[in-house]
């Protein structure tokens, strides 16, 4: 499916004030609705290695299968989409990539790395995520988080130490407790919503989520809605005037128009006594 003019987007990331280099790796190709976003992790470099293979891996292997694959099928089993399933196997196979490299490359020992991806399609988008890297959406003025932070504080949240509010003052919000290349295995968290005109979708780094609270996205966006570069370029300044002790990274996409897929006459037919 060409997205072409249905769906703006913006991708910026920043090495931040701390660091001394970026090891954040992000792409989006909003033609095909696809956008990933990578926070590496490990010894010299080798988070940079980490995430730059996630990215490149998934964006490589989702484009060639949407080129290629017929798209309308579903799981029975697992009631997933085919697109989430190829997103989802994507993401599998770069966690395997990066495992392997780690134990066969001395300088990449112990890397991983956390990941957030989307991929539009049909009027609905595919979300997929391993860490701490998120994704917001914002429609009719109301702003949530879509994805589920595998980390050791989301746990304590879950089993009532914290409260939503008070994890995002809390201190220890960087243990994650799944990562891409640290296990042979890795558990791919995948869901699926409807996607409406004039929603907002952000994928950040913790860079973003741990110097920003929510409401300071929400504003953000709300204030500079018209032009996204503005948006992502605000963001990422907010987050360096709060202290930018990480890498930064955001992407924003903006859906304008909808996408729903190209059926056939038979499937339209079946439709109207559906």
């Amino acid at each position: 499916m060409n997205l072409r003019g249905k769906i703006s987007s913006v991708a910026l990331s920043d090495t931040g004030k701390v660091r001394e280099h970026n090891e954040d790796a992000i792409a989006a190709e909003a033609e095909i609705g696809l956008f990933v976003l990578a926070d590496g992790m490990g010894g010299y470099n080798a988070g940079e290695v980490a995430s730059g293979i996630a990215v490149k891996t998934i964006m490589n292997l989702v484009r060639d299968a949407l080129a290629r694959e017929d798209l309308s099928a579903n799981d029975p089993e697992t009631g997933l989409t085919r697109p989430s399933i190829i997103l989802r196997d994507a993401i599998h196979r770069a966690n395997n990539i990066i495992y392997h490299t780690s134990r066969t490359q001395p300088q990449c020992e112990g890397m991983g790395t956390t990941v957030v991806a989307c991929l539009f399609h049909d009027n609905r988008v595919s979300i997929a995520h391993v860490g701490d890297s998120r994704l917001y959406r914002l429609r009719d003025n109301r702003f949530e988080q879509l994805t589920l932070d595998h980390s050791l504080l989301q746990e304590l949240v879950d089993r009532g130490f914290y409260s939503q509010q008070e994890a995002q003052r809390a201190s220890n919000k960087n243990y994650v407790t799944r990562a891409l290349g640290v296990e042979e295995t890795v558990q791919v968290e995948i869901n699926e919503e409807p996607v409406h005109a004039r929603d907002y979708y952000v994928l950040c780094s913790d860079g973003l989520s741990d110097m920003l609270e929510d409401e300071d996205i929400h504003l953000t966006i709300n204030t500079f809605s018209d032009n996204l570069d503005i948006v992502a370029k605000q963001l990422i300044q907010l987050s360096n005037d709060n202290g930018g002790r990480d890498n930064i990274s955001v992407i924003m996409a903006r859906i304008d128009e909808p996408f729903p897929a190209h059926r056939g006459i038979f499937d339209k037919i079946l439709g109207w006594f559906g």
